[in-house]
């Protein structure tokens, strides 16, 4: 169901026992402890992670830690689930159960054993996928068998099927700092990389980018993420990732993370402008969820920043109306950005003025003055007001008094 406890506000009873004693909500995946007690598996799980080690409801000792599936109970709520379904409550789906120790350790030292044979290997790999991908317990399994140590070798060994699966499955998992600097400071590894971008594969493409994405993201000196992102054929490649399908959600997720961490670098940003990004951030904005919106706005304005990707962005007939028409309308962070860009767009194009307040940037731009945004958001909201004010429809100008217009003070940004 979209929230546990919603069924409660359409006027449905939930049955005390198909609650989880810790959470009070409807149990998903109840498990059962050695009292004898049932829980949902993350409630119980966040209990005894926080080093607690008594049953929640009996307080006796935990002698032992195994959580039992309580498969009855589950059935019994799903039952409830389809029987309730008229009051918009959905069935819970069956749980998967988490991998097991011994399971995981096998899988890696088949994946990491250069005498086995390859189908083995890729076995290994897509078994070891599919669990990190079913829990966040899982992935932590794995992460503890130094799973990062066994994969970068087969990643970079070779060109085939292998080293894609291993790719696969290495982006699921955070590299070190140390790990991200020694990928950034070797060109071979990155033009390697940069040519997956345009491999035939769109799963390999997408994989490829989320590498660098961590690696450029990871390392926190600048001279080792320039050494990423002066390599034009990955802008190429980030960029085309997204003119990506909708169908192919991901495609666009990794893709604008990946471009906002390369434009964090000031000094290649126009590789980006040079590789169409302005032109596809614009056409590509109503498709974004709101993370990746915000992450999208933002490079927005740091292209905008430098003059090549001002003139870009100036030349698109949508940019202006957009950027006006998200004010307000995302997020607090969204509407900083948006404002933010504009400001540059404005500063630099008289006809960027003419647009935004044909677009009703005006009313916006006062809305947020007095709205709850950040501060950084009503500075540039200000200085943008000030830039705009000989643009403003005399009408305009005559009834602002209500919204101190006149009172308007730049504020360094």
């Amino acid at each position: 169901m979209p929230g546990s406890l919603e069924p409660l506000d359409l006027g449905v009873h939930i049955p005390y026992h198909f609650r989880c004693p810790i959470s009070l909500e409807l149990m998903r995946d109840p498990v059962t402890v050695c009292t004898g007690q049932t829980y949902d598996r993350p409630s119980i799980d966040s209990w005894v992670s926080a080093g607690n080690i008594t049953c929640p409801v009996t307080r006796a000792t935990l002698t032992d830690f195994t959580l039992i599936p309580n498969h009855t109970l589950r059935r019994l709520i799903q039952d409830w689930c389809v029987a309730n379904r008229a009051f918009g409550v959905e069935r819970i789906p069956t749980p998967k159960q988490p991998a097991d120790p011994a399971l995981v350790r096998s899988l890696l030292n088949q994946t990491s054993s250069d005498s086995a044979p390859t189908h083995l290997r890729l076995s290994s790999l897509r078994r070891l996928r599919q669990l990190a991908r079913d829990s966040d317990k899982n992935r932590s399994l794995i992460s503890s068998h130094n799973v990062r140590q066994i994969l970068l070798p087969i990643v970079f060994h070779g060109a085939s099927e292998l080293n894609h699966e291993a790719l696969a499955l290495l982006v699921l998992f955070p590299l070190g700092e140390s790990e991200c600097a020694a990928l950034a400071s070797d060109s071979e590894k990155v033009n390697y990389l940069s040519r997956l971008l345009s491999h035939n594969s769109l799963d390999v493409r997408v994989n490829s980018a989320a590498l660098i994405e961590i690696v450029v993201a990871g390392t926190h000196s600048p001279e080792l993420r320039a050494c990423v992102s002066e390599v034009d054929e990955i802008y190429d490649g980030v960029v085309d990732l997204l003119r990506s399908p909708i169908s192919y959600p991901r495609a666009l997720k990794i893709g604008i993370k990946a471009l906002f961490a390369l434009c964090l670098v000031k000094q290649t940003r126009h590789k980006a402008v040079a590789a169409g990004a302005p032109a596809v951030l614009v056409d590509r904005l109503a498709d974004f969820e709101k993370c990746d919106a915000e992450r999208a706005l933002a490079t927005v304005e740091l292209l905008c920043r430098i003059p090549a990707g001002c003139e870009a962005f100036a030349g698109h007939a949508l940019t202006v109306p957009m950027l006006v028409k998200i004010i307000l309308k995302i997020s607090h962070r969204a509407t900083e950005y948006a404002a933010g860009a504009l400001l540059s767009l404005c500063s630099e194009s008289e006809r960027c003025q003419r647009e935004a307040v044909t677009a009703g940037v005006l009313t916006q731009l006062l809305l947020l003055v007095q709205s709850d945004c950040t501060e950084r958001a009503k500075r540039k909201a200000q200085m943008l007001l000030k830039l705009l004010r000989d643009s403003w429809p005399q009408d305009c100008i005559g009834n602002s008094d209500d919204f101190a217009c006149s009172q308007v003070v730049v504020v360094p940004f």
